[in-house]
């Protein structure tokens, strides 16, 4: 269970309310489908902190992954979201994750 004043205080998810109805990171957590697009939540909003769940694999997984999409996308991100720079993380990207990375930069850009 979370502690109601980081919940309280946890700005408002993006991404993930849309695809699978969860508001906070607890419940993306609680939610496979939420666990596996944690990573788009951390691409697109730069304004969470993610400290109450660092050392969750699935947390830290997602986190790698996001930087991952950054580094490969980083001027189309960039160009398109006001954000703060991810780490650079060198590796490959899944690209059958791509429809899924343009809708979810498309959503963010017309409903931001």
């Amino acid at each position: 269970m979370s502690d109601p004043a980081v919940t309280s205080t946890t700005p408002p998810l993006k991404i993930l309310p849309v695809y699978t109805g969860a508001t906070t990171i607890d419940e993306a957590l609680a939610d496979p489908r939420g666990a596996r697009l944690l990573w788009l939540e951390l691409l697109v909003n730069d304004r969470l902190d993610l400290g109450p769940w660092r050392g969750r694999p699935e947390v830290e997984e997602a986190y790698k992954k996001a930087c991952r999409w950054y580094t490969t996308y980083r001027s189309v991100i960039e160009a398109l979201l006001p954000r703060a720079p991810l780490p650079a993380e060198p590796g490959p990207v899944d690209p059958r994750d791509y429809r899924l990375f343009a809708e979810a930069i498309r959503f963010v850009v017309a409903h931001d």
